[in-house]
């Protein structure tokens, strides 16, 4: 693989990695069932901006961050890449915290549904908690995020340059003439760019006397 393959390769596994952790947070991640104080068993969907709120940041930060490394230098580069793998492993606690404890992640949802407040008053009106495959998903980018930056790390000294479009020096021709803004100026200031010297016959560019002097 060549090194401009290899850039360009990293760059778009982070973006779709990154858009894969957020895809995650927007879907369900438990379905839990509680006692209602009404009576009776309420369902509730738990969704991943609840139960994993910081995942959408990490996300677009990760998104951003894979966005600058397409005109980073090297020293740059590295840096970035070991930003990616504390963004990644963040993005793993976040997921593996939720997926450990459900009941816990699920606690605002349950609140707002029940009035029931209190981690303890919670887990007593949980009946059940059946987890989605959208945290797994959530918890898998997030290990290969963070593999990704530490291959940052180790390979984008190999990457080629950034190179510059536009330069910021400005030729100018030595000849006023071949420089369309010099001729400009000229014409400002009353001289004309197109008149080399003096007129044949004359000795200065004043207008001639053809009748002599008398």
């Amino acid at each position: 693989m060549t090194a401009r393959r290899l850039k360009l390769t990293t760059i778009l596994l982070g973006i779709v990695l990154a858009g894969l952790a957020l895809l995650s947070w927007t879907q369900d991640w438990f379905h839990v069932v509680v006692a209602s104080p009404q009576g009776g068993d309420l369902p509730l969907d738990v969704a991943g901006d609840v139960a994993g709120a910081p995942l959408s940041a990490l996300a677009l930060a990760s998104l951003a961050l894979f966005g600058a490394l397409t005109i980073a230098g090297r020293v740059f580069r590295v840096v970035l890449g070991l930003l990616q793998v504390v963004l990644g492993a963040s993005v793993v606690l976040t997921t593996a915290t939720a997926v450990a404890d459900p009941v816990r992640a699920s606690g605002s949802a349950v609140t707002t549904a029940t009035g029931v407040d209190g981690t303890d008053s919670i887990r007593a009106i949980v009946s059940s908690v059946e987890p989605t495959a959208w945290p797994w998903l959530g918890l898998v980018a997030g290990v290969l995020a963070a593999v990704l930056g530490l291959a940052t790390v180790l390979f984008s000294g190999a990457w080629p340059e950034a190179t510059r479009k536009y330069s910021a020096t400005r030729l100018v021709s030595a000849d006023p003439t071949a420089d369309p803004a010099a001729a400009w100026d000229s014409l400002s200031g009353g001289d004309d760019p197109t008149d080399d010297g003096p007129r044949p016959g004359g000795g200065g560019s004043g207008p001639s006397d053809p009748g002599g002097t008398r």
